[in-house]
């Protein structure tokens, strides 16, 4: 089973005569309420710091977007830890208020895009800087919102010393905690379980005090999920969590896979797919400015049986993929690895 790509794609490019939108358009987290579809994208321009916004757009039918006005709805901040760059919007909603996670830096990351595979650029500092501002390390915030448009910044979530990013909160409450996804690159060793970075999984009784100890969930196992990282916010099943995430090979192309994990224990898989279910086939998804090939789910939405996927194209784009969400359950549970049926 593969995702169906609309036949549009991409849904948003880059708009030449927005400064701070010019060059990029991409990684959007998505809402769907009272007949209406959101996504709230990453937007950069051509400045040689490469500082990084939210954007947004509204749509009618989850296809033809329009973007909501000029200029962004979320931006770094003037002086404080997020100052650099606002990265890759996941949205939940709890009550009257949205819940977005993003990644973070200090600094503008430069045009990675020209450096080494997951490099950015960082200023000069003496010995007694800390290693998050020596390294520009990206660290994960959350900010809340009624409207999409107006935010208050919560503060960061995860720990200072991690480059810890893909950081996703479930959509509702489990057994009274909340559960989050997140990707710390530098748990790797035999310490840690995974040679490479993996997907896991922590609870919190707030939201922010994610006390509780971190338990690995998903490593990469095929070929072409040497590291993977988590994607959208699960969606709630009959049969358990649907969680899409991401896979990346040796030569760093990036593909997407798919697991159910249980309604009452998420830190266990019940069934994971051995197959992608969408990797960079068009041109917008292999030759923007990533240049290994890219395609990034941030966001989806459930409307009656349909599950919308909105992804990042190479780093530039906004694209949309769709699927049967009954079908893509029965595929998982199909085409699922027997070593991996329960993880204890």
């Amino acid at each position: 089973m593969k995702l169906t790509k609309f036949e549009g794609n991409p849904v948003l490019s880059p708009h030449a005569s927005n400064e701070w939108e010019n060059l990029v358009v991409c990684n959007p987290g998505a809402w769907y309420e009272d007949g209406k579809f959101y996504m709230m994208y990453r937007a950069a321009g051509d400045d040689f710091d490469h500082k990084i916004y939210f954007g947004l757009a509204e749509s009618e039918d989850g296809f033809n977007f329009k973007r909501v006005q000029d200029q962004p709805v979320f931006s770094p901040s003037e002086d404080g830890p997020d100052s650099g760059c606002v990265e890759d919007p996941r949205i939940v909603k709890f009550g009257d208020t949205f819940y977005i996670t993003y990644a973070y830096r200090a600094f503008p990351p430069g045009q990675y895009w020209k450096y080494s595979y997951d490099a950015v650029v960082a200023p000069e500092m003496d010995e007694f800087h800390p290693e998050l501002l020596k390294k520009n390390i990206a660290n994960t915030g959350l900010a809340i919102s009624k409207d999409l448009k107006n935010f208050r910044r919560v503060g960061r979530i995860t720990k200072p010393e991690l480059d810890d990013r893909d950081v996703i909160i479930f959509p509702e409450k489990i057994n009274d905690k909340y559960y989050m996804l997140h990707r710390p690159k530098e748990w790797i060793g035999e310490e840690y379980g995974t040679e490479y970075p993996a997907i896991w999984i922590q609870s919190s009784d707030d939201m922010v005090n994610w006390k509780h100890e971190s338990d690995l969930l998903l490593k990469g196992e095929e070929w072409w999920e040497v590291k993977v990282g988590g994607n959208t916010p699960p969606v709630k099943t009959d049969e358990g969590w649907v969680m899409l995430y991401h896979g990346v090979d040796k030569d760093n192309c990036y593909r997407v896979g798919a697991c159910l994990l249980d309604l009452e224990d998420p830190t266990k898989i019940l069934y994971r797919t051995k197959d992608f279910i969408m990797e960079p086939e068009e041109d917008w998804e292999k030759s923007g400015l990533y240049k290994w090939g890219v395609v990034f789910p941030t966001g989806n939405v459930l409307v009656d049986d349909t599950l919308y996927i909105y992804y990042g194209g190479s780093d530039q784009y906004c694209g949309v993929a769709t699927c049967d969400i009954h079908e893509l359950v029965a595929f998982i549970k199909d085409n699922t690895k027997e070593t991996t049926l329960v993880m204890d």
